[in-house]
């Protein structure tokens, strides 16, 4: 009908400008990244670079702190998205059978956690006295556990046909050979979906390195990004990286923080369009138990 057309129009217009307006910071960050000192300085760059060069992205990667910064970040990424997603799907596996004694209770325990938290300092208390700070483990252990994604993955198992587990279980498969070779491969699009949040929040997270890490080789590359955004607005001359700045011509301050930024986001949205379709699904499916 008429309506409807002039709804879904509607709709594809506000999208559009939604799009928009996510993408126009990101084009300014960019195009600063790439833009001469001079244009930089006199705040002359808007969307499109001005005296484009690169030398801002050699100088980034020939800072100390951001090789070891982007290495941290690699690793925790890697190991917590596999660490978290085993325990996420070994946790909601049981909790997804009505038969598991004590199953509400256990469900209670994490909406009951999910809502409470003992709080900054307790934490701090706890991972000093078990001699976690300054550990690699004290970037990882904090977003081991999503009760979110947890409930997620639960109700996606609740989906699935309970035939073909009884099949596995006729034909000899234990639990674990049931859940690893029958259960997880037809949960693929939850799989993916839930490991996307897990790699995002490892990649973005930078509260756990301000918190735990002090030493300069264990920061991640978002807490470094935090200190040098942070000294900016101290003095937004400063110049915090230790690298010489006077082997690099044409660049800035200003467009170092860009250039930094922009190489800090670059590998999460790498990964995100190959993700993408299984993210979709997964929402529809995992989150709406039929």
């Amino acid at each position: 009908t008429l309506g409807e057309v002039i709804f879904i129009n509607f709709c594809t217009f506000c999208m559009i400008i939604f799009a928009i307006i996510t993408l126009l910071p990101c084009m300014n960050v960019l195009a600063k990244s790439v833009s001469s000192e001079g244009a930089v300085m006199t705040g002359s760059v808007k969307f499109l670079p001005v005296g484009f060069q690169l030398g801002t992205y050699r100088y980034v990667l020939d800072t100390v702190e951001f090789v070891n910064g982007l290495k941290v970040s690699v690793i925790v990424t890697i190991v917590g998205t596999i660490c978290a997603m085993f325990l996420t799907t070994t946790v909601a596996y049981p909790l997804s059978k009505p038969t598991m004694v004590g199953r509400k209770f256990f469900m209670l325990l994490f909406v009951f956690v999910m809502l409470f938290s003992g709080g900054m300092i307790p934490n701090y208390m706890l991972y000093r006295s078990l001699g976690l700070t300054n550990t690699i483990l004290a970037l990882i252990f904090p977003g081991m556990c999503s009760v979110f994604n947890i409930l997620l993955v639960k109700t996606f198992y609740e989906q699935l046909p309970e035939s073909v587990e009884e099949s596995a279980r006729i034909d000899g498969a234990s639990n674990f050979r049931t859940l690893f070779s029958v259960v997880i491969p037809m949960s693929m699009p939850v799989i993916a979906t839930v490991s996307l949040y897990y790699s995002v929040s490892y990649w973005n997270g930078y509260f756990a390195g301000i918190l735990y890490i002090t030493r300069p080789a264990l920061k991640p590359l978002q807490q470094y990004l935090y200190e040098l955004v942070q000294a900016s607005q101290v003095s937004p001359d400063a110049n915090t990286i230790t690298t010489d700045m006077t082997q690099y011509m044409n660049t800035s301050p200003e467009s170092v923080r860009a250039a930094t930024i922009f190489l800090a986001t670059a590998p999460i949205l790498m990964v995100y369009p190959f993700l993408q379709r299984y993210f979709v699904k997964g929402i529809n499916i995992g989150s709406v138990k039929g």
